[in-house]
């Protein structure tokens, strides 16, 4: 147990040095470090790891070379990953037969497994080191720093790698400073709102009382976002630091987690590195000799999305319904229990060791003038490189498509960029060249967000992505209030309408109008912003509405009750392939006699005929 600041700091140096020594070599050992992102995690991470093991102990290296499960590599449709130190040698879309060549080729014999290697789709390189690969080369590790180098069970690894020295920074401050720091920095939340960090914590500062509160927003819903969870399952002391010098800042001595059930890694890892931290002294009473004391607990969310508005997250916390509340007065006045409460996404408290450890300028030399620092997207969709990113602000959403996620998938053009998850908007190509930060993302008609990012290309329906949306924001709405639980309801049954081939261009003014009356007369974030996925392709994708309503026809051939599978009579080689494969039996001819025909009456347009067929014998109308 570390008692002062000052034995914490020299413990600090011996674990930073001891890490560097495992990754410059110094130690004559190697060390294989598999990705233990999710993605990688799903795809046999495990399974290479038990294969590594069994063939270590086969040609006695088990003193030669450890084993490392760490966090996200960030390239999720490369892995799994296998990384070996000190050569800082990248395998990618390793597979458990791959296993014995890595270990007797690379870590017997030291010779690199080429055919495992990432190849530049350019200029076709090879590439051996992670960081030249040109998905990381317009990145900045801000919020995942550590993630993909520390094993984020083992908190001496996180120490050595910057852990607590943003804390002792913050304990040679005044709380006042603190807070001023950060306001200074340009720290804006990164949960979506985007109000300044600093001036949240001074509004909860100012407030007269004995009990405050710091909790952790760690509910992230939003389809396709794992942004939080990569942190909170790979780092999870930055975010406990974090909230700790928030809570230093404010006056606050308990903190609480609010993370979703449906992440029990994270849970798991937040909790083991809050019991580790107590038994070090970094948390608790007295930390460190300063006077200073902070107690972290873990609170479970049941999955419901409103409960990522502030207020209604406060509700779940102390047991009541997950339901917003009328604002003012906001949490920093009155909050948890009616104490003043500061509510910071996870991102945001991972990003404030990194303001007090290497000072505001090494912060502020990244960003807009408007928004400073970096963002972490999931980039997602039909984007090559699909994966989780950490940008400076002010990258253009060009340069995240197509530098940074390598462009369309097959060659296909591009159509639009969902950002800000189910209540963001779609941007166009006109907006590729616009720079990513707050406030552009709301001028150019969406949202930063927390951070969802997916691509469509040519082969999306704009009008059935804003029925997905608007389906997905229908069943999360609270219910309390009326505008956004009568009106997505409506938005959802004329979307549902026109998809069918039964809207009227009466549907498409109706909604327009239920979209401003939501938007300007719901209760919290979620109503206010469901209509943004239908105003925004209304705006951009006007023509597809009206293919839909006045030529009952899909244009992206993607919405089932306005298209057909049909079979070219002069195609068809009469094989019966595609009936036998049939699910519903709607395909009826004679094997080499007759062509095949389709019963429209009985398709259940599931696509198993077209993707069958070996002679290109079916298409869609």
């Amino acid at each position: 147990m570390y008692k002062t600041c000052e034995e914490l700091s020299r413990a600090i140096g011996h674990f930073t040095e001891k890490l560097q020594t495992k990754f410059n070599g110094r130690d004559n050992k190697r060390y294989v470090m598999l990705c233990g992102g999710t993605g990688c995690m799903a795809a046999g991470t495990m399974n290479l790891k038990e294969k590594l093991e069994q063939l270590i102990e086969t040609y006695e290296l088990r003193n030669e070379v450890e084993i490392r499960v760490v966090g996200c590599f960030g390239l999720c449709s490369q892995g799994p990953f296998v990384r070996i130190f000190p050569e800082n040698t990248l395998y990618r879309l390793v597979k458990p037969e791959d296993i014995q060549e890595i270990v007797f080729q690379d870590l017997k014999s030291h010779k690199i497994v080429e055919r495992l290697l990432y190849v530049d789709p350019e200029t076709n390189e090879k590439i051996t080191k992670m960081e030249d690969i040109p998905f990381y080369r317009k990145q900045k590790r801000i919020a995942l720093h550590g993630c993909g180098v520390i094993d984020p069970n083992k908190i001496e690894e996180a120490l050595g790698c910057g852990g607590y020295q943003g804390f002792l920074k913050a304990m040679t401050m005044t709380p006042a400073e603190v807070a001023q720091m950060i306001l200074d920095s340009g720290l804006r939340g990164r949960g979506g709102g985007g109000f300044p960090t600093g001036k949240k914590w001074q509004f909860a500062a100012a407030a007269k009382s004995d009990t405050k509160y710091v909790v952790c927003n760690g509910d992230e819903g939003d389809p396709g976002a794992f942004m939080d969870r990569s942190i909170l399952e790979d780092n999870p002391l930055a975010v406990i630091e974090g909230m700790a010098i928030a809570g230093y800042a404010i006056g606050a001595s308990e903190g609480y987690f609010y993370i979703r059930a449906e992440y029990p890694r994270a849970v798991e890892h937040i909790n083991a590195t809050i019991k580790r931290a107590e038994e070090l002294g970094l948390l608790g009473d007295n930390i460190l000799g300063t006077g200073f004391s902070f107690h972290a607990h873990v609170r479970l969310g049941a999955g419901a999305f409103v409960c990522g508005e502030e207020t209604a997250l406060l509700n779940s916390i102390m047991g009541g319904r997950g339901r917003p509340r009328p604002r003012p007065p906001f949490p920093a006045v009155k909050g948890l229990w009616d104490q003043p409460t500061i509510v910071n996404n996870v991102e945001t408290l991972a990003t404030v060791p990194y303001i007090l450890r290497e000072g505001l300028d090494a912060f502020t030399c990244y960003g807009t003038e408007r928004s400073k620092g970096t963002k972490v997207f999931c980039l997602g969709g039909k984007v090559n490189n699909v994966g989780l990113v950490e940008i400076p602000m002010g990258v253009t959403l060009r340069e995240l498509i197509y530098d940074i996620g390598g462009g369309i998938q097959n060659g296909k053009e591009f159509k639009a960029i969902q950002t800000g998850g189910p209540s963001g908007g779609c941007l166009t190509k006109d907006f590729l060249d616009t720079p990513i930060d707050f406030d552009n993302m709301v001028e150019a008609g969406s949202m930063m967000g927390s951070g969802g990012a997916i691509v469509m290309d040519e082969d999306n329906c704009m009008v059935n992505v804003a029925q997905f949306y608007m389906g997905f924001i229908c069943d999360e709405s609270c219910g309390k209030c009326s505008p956004c639980r009568i009106g997505t309801k409506r938005m959802l049954e004329i979307l549902n309408r026109i998809t069918s081939g039964r809207g009227s261009m009466k549907d498409f003014e109706e909604l327009e109008e239920l979209g401003e009356t939501v938007r300007n007369n719901s209760l919290c974030a979620l109503g206010q912003t469901s209509a943004n996925p239908i105003q925004s392709t209304i705006k951009h994708f006007k023509d597809e509405y009206i293919a839909h309503i006045v030529d009952k026809k899909c244009p992206a051939h993607v919405c089932k009750d306005m298209i057909q599978y049909i079979i070219d009579p002069a195609r068809c080689k009469m094989c019966s392939l595609c009936s036998r494969k049939c699910p519903v039996e709607a395909i009826h001819g004679h094997p080499g006699k007759t062509p095949f025909e389709i019963d429209q009456s009985m398709c259940v347009k599931c696509g198993m005929c077209i993707s069958t067929c070996k002679f290109d014998a079916i298409h869609i109308e």
